[in-house]
């Protein structure tokens, strides 16, 4: 069954380590225990990554995001900051990443997205993300993030009770499998100080997304991922649209959360002009308009670049090439109810990821 709703909670892996249920669900559903995964821990990865986005349409100012991620990917870890001006006559960013080789978990996840803290830290990054009862916090201090200029950042995010996007598939490889969360509409207070400049995120308007993942991933993978929260006619409104996360037969991650409530939509194309390959990275012309449509009429949008956040690694057996692309999105969407839902420049991002990790 395509969609398939999970609603009971339940462990996520049977005595011979495979995934008892694939589908989505509304809440975290699936207790994920990494001890009891019968892969290698050199194959098991888990991470969580928080992007925060500013709208300076809202109140004059420059637009910027933010990206922060804590991984352990098995044989190497990836911790790596962004800050990414939008200002759409000179966008640019700078991301440092730092390479830890074979973590395999000794960074201590938390086994769920709503209870504990996980940490980085060494000479030069200090970063930690908390969970507490209503909120979550963002701080990291990066020591010379850019031309020897120390980034510091201190972000609370509110978490009211809300639903979200959870997902569980499994990939064709035995014992493979990608247990996600993505957490939208968590508005967003604080900001990053850089080299004399303050960063400030407005709760009234500026909102984060969590993307909260742990599996055991197949070796070349491609993804689509886009995503972004804004708020219409008063409603707080976010979207997570994306694929390739394995076989999505039995779910996707299609779906629009609605004042905290998932409405979930059908398979969903970005329309990237000239991208006729999964695993082309080249051909697509990432910056002009992309026409993104759903196979149920319920997310048809007109996506308008910004700036493409493109980046390459290279390290023999770990290979990166991503294009995040950030724009402004324009159409509808379609709720549970049938109701109709307009964007209006709404800004938030779309990616095409290949990863060979």
């Amino acid at each position: 069954m395509r969609n398939h709703e999970v609603t009971k909670e339940q462990k996520l892996l049977n005595y011979k380590g495979e995934i008892k249920e694939a589908g989505w669900a509304r809440k975290p559903v699936w207790r994920y225990n990494r001890e009891e995964i019968k892969a290698p821990k050199f194959r098991i990865k888990e991470w969580d990554y928080y992007i925060v986005i500013h709208d300076g349409k809202k109140d004059g100012t420059e637009s910027f995001a933010a990206a922060f991620t804590i991984s352990d990917d098995g044989y190497v870890g990836l911790q790596s900051v962004s800050l990414i001006n939008l200002d759409e006559e000179c966008p640019a960013e700078h991301t440092e990443t730092l390479i830890n080789f074979l973590p395999m978990g000794r960074l201590s996840f938390p086994k769920a997205s709503y209870q504990g803290h996980v940490g980085y830290n060494d000479s030069r990054l200090k970063m930690r993300f908390y969970k507490n009862i209503e909120n979550r916090q963002i701080k990291c201090r990066f020591n010379d993030f850019v031309d020897g200029k120390l980034l510091e950042a201190s972000i609370k995010l509110q978490e009211p009770e809300m639903e979200s996007v959870n997902i569980l598939t499994p990939w064709k490889s035995k014992g493979s499998f990608y247990l996600n969360q993505k957490l939208n509409c968590l508005r967003a207070s604080g900001g990053i100080r850089i080299d004399g400049k303050y960063y400030r995120f407005n709760p009234e308007y500026d909102f984060a997304t969590l993307d909260w993942g742990r599996g055991v991933w197949t070796y070349d993978n491609t993804w689509y991922w886009g995503n972004g929260n804004t708020v219409i006619d008063g409603h707080t409104v976010g979207f997570n649209i994306g694929y390739g996360f394995g076989d999505t037969t039995k779910a996707t991650e299609n779906a629009l959360i609605i004042d905290g409530v998932v409405h979930k939509i059908d398979d969903v194309d970005f329309g990237i002009p000239g991208d006729k390959s999964l695993k082309n990275m080249k051909a697509p012309d990432y910056m002009s308009e992309w026409k993104m449509t759903s196979s149920d009429g319920r997310f048809e949008m007109s996506f308008k670049p910004i700036f493409d956040r493109s980046a390459k690694l290279d390290y023999l057996f770990v290979v990166s090439d991503q294009h995040q692309v950030f724009g402004r999105m324009n159409g509808f969407a379609v709720t549970d109810k049938g109701e109709t839902l307009e964007f209006n420049d709404v800004l938030c991002f779309a990616e095409k990821v290949h990863n060979r990790y």
